[in-house]
């Protein structure tokens, strides 16, 4: 008797290739859904080198999965905690399809709307990736939903991901920018977060 197709199995329609750490060169299939574009190697290897490569010890958040190329890149440097938070259902299950692969135990994926998300249960985290969607607007919401609720640590590093045509709208005051680049039309900048700095004596 021949088998019925699984609506709920996953059916890769890409691939991606870990750049660095112990997963260095390893292969990820990921699934098809609107507005996903996992962020190209060359940025990644860029960013990665903003960070330093290692991020061992360190607690991660990719807020916008999709693919989950950034979460696995910081499992793969040693991050002691990684949360993907993905909304659609294909691609949160091509997401744990991987974790099992690389028996990636730090790894957890979360099926939620990325807004949403951030009003539930918080934690706080070192390093946070924000590559929404384009032009969907939901950068600006995210980072001060982040800062207001409690989603970072201290000296938390946060990284952002847009269209470059796209104005960066005002990031909360403990948010400096240390490093920004822009490739064909993706714009990315890396924020640490401190407290501001004081003023100028007169």
């Amino acid at each position: 008797m021949k088998r019925r197709p699984d609506p709920a199995a996953f059916r890769p329609t890409g691939e991606l290739r870990i750049i660095g750490g112990q997963w260095r060169s390893r292969r990820l299939d990921f699934a098809a859904a609107a507005g996903l574009r996992p962020t190209p190697d060359r940025v990644r290897e860029t960013l990665f080198n903003w960070l330093g490569q290692d991020l061992t010890g360190l607690r991660c958040l990719d807020l916008f999965a999709g693919s989950g190329a950034l979460g696995f890149e910081a499992a793969s440097r040693g991050a002691a905690r990684v949360v993907l938070v993905e909304r659609s259902g294909a691609v949160c299950r091509g997401l744990r399809a991987n974790c099992k692969r690389l028996e990636a135990r730090q790894v957890q994926v979360v099926e939620a709307d990325g807004p949403r998300f951030l009003e539930g249960p918080v934690e706080a985290f070192d390093v946070v990736f924000l590559d929404p969607p384009f032009r969907c607007g939901l950068l600006a919401p995210a980072c001060a939903a982040l800062e207001r609720r409690g989603w970072l640590a201290a000296a938390a590093w946060i990284y952002l991901e847009s269209e470059a045509a796209a104005a960066l709208e005002a990031l909360p005051e403990t948010w400096h920018i240390l490093r920004a680049k822009q490739t064909g039309d993706l714009a990315y900048r890396l924020c640490r977060r401190a407290p501001p700095f004081p003023a100028a004596s007169p």
